[in-house]
């Protein structure tokens, strides 16, 4: 088993405007630029808080505020409702958010003034905006790396390449996708964990190119068609190139359980040995369907294992 251990990011800070952008919000209180900062994929409805309970209140969750909890703001007189919003404002609050498109009460807006909030307002109802919301803070905030290799999707499994600078990975990649197979990334490939899946995906100002040395650059995309290439993928499958070592008792029949530890997931590797001749495209063709038949619970070994048996 490999076991590496990589520095991971669980903040990230995004602009009102970024922020409002991706969940389709409008801003009601707050600059364009001003920064939110989110450190949990958790998001609070402060019912009791508005009543006066701080027991065991996160303030650095993303805030939704509902029809339910506006209703109740509203039968309020003005003194106890002021009293209980500015209480709250008063906590450092990344943002807040009404759903429904609701009609904030005056005081909510007096008091994001005051301590400088910002405010936002969805269209969607509070079920929807919450499941929207925790899908876009899984992917934000989820631990990452970034991995010299190249990621390719075999028969819809997610092969992560890697080795050794010039063994081969690129070429590679190039005839499977001459294959009908589709790259997602070449050279660095970035990889999340969300909720104990890998998913890997590229760089943004390298996505669709490959390198090919002697050649250069290419553009996957345009080259080949929009159907060569994804966004993003899963890691399912690790195979690492090194060049063949004649002394190296290299494994003949699937006896060895490798694995490779990302972000805290065991991804199962293969070890394959590189030397003229060898077609290594086909090779990693058959490594991914046999990975998918393992996956089924189809075992060769054991099936040979079986047939000697009886035998």
């Amino acid at each position: 088993m490999t076991r590496i251990e990589y520095d991971t990011h669980e903040i990230a800070t995004v602009s009102a405007e970024t922020f409002s952008a991706k969940l389709d919000l409008e801003i009601l209180h707050g600059a364009k630029e001003q920064a939110i900062t989110l450190g949990t994929v958790n998001v609070n409805r402060p019912g009791m808080q508005l009543a006066g309970f701080y027991g065991h209140f996160v303030a650095k969750r993303v805030q939704v505020i509902g029809e339910m909890e506006t209703e109740y703001l509203r039968g309020l007189s003005q003194t106890r409702r002021l009293k209980a919003i500015e209480e709250f404002m008063a906590q450092d609050i990344p943002c807040l958010i009404l759903s429904t498109a609701i009609e904030p009460v005056p005081e909510i807006l007096r008091c994001a003034k005051k301590y400088k909030r910002i405010i936002l307002r969805s269209k969607l109802n509070t079920t929807q905006l919450i499941n929207k919301l925790v899908i876009y803070l899984n992917d934000l905030l989820a631990p990452h790396v970034t991995i010299h290799g190249v990621l390719i999707d075999i028969y819809g499994v997610g092969v992560l390449i890697i080795g050794r600078s010039s063994i081969g990975k690129s070429e590679t990649a190039l005839e499977l996708v001459q294959r009908d197979h589709r790259l997602i990334a070449d050279d660095a490939v970035t990889i999340k964990r969300v909720n104990d899946i890998l998913i890997g995906s590229s760089p943004p100002v390298i996505r669709n190119f490959l390198e090919v040395r002697g050649i250069g650059i290419v553009d996957i995309s345009n080259m080949y068609g929009a159907g060569s290439v994804r966004m993003d993928n899963s890691v399912d499958l690790i195979v690492e190139l090194e060049e063949w070592d004649s002394k190296k008792v290299y494994d003949r029949l699937g006896e060895e359980n490798r694995t490779h530890c990302i972000l805290g997931v065991e991804v199962s590797k293969l070890l394959i040995p590189v030397k003229p001749g060898r077609n290594l495209a086909a090779i990693l063709e058959v490594a991914a369907r046999n990975f998918r038949l393992k996956s089924m619970g189809y075992d060769t070994l054991r099936e040979l294992n079986n047939r000697m048996d009886k035998g």
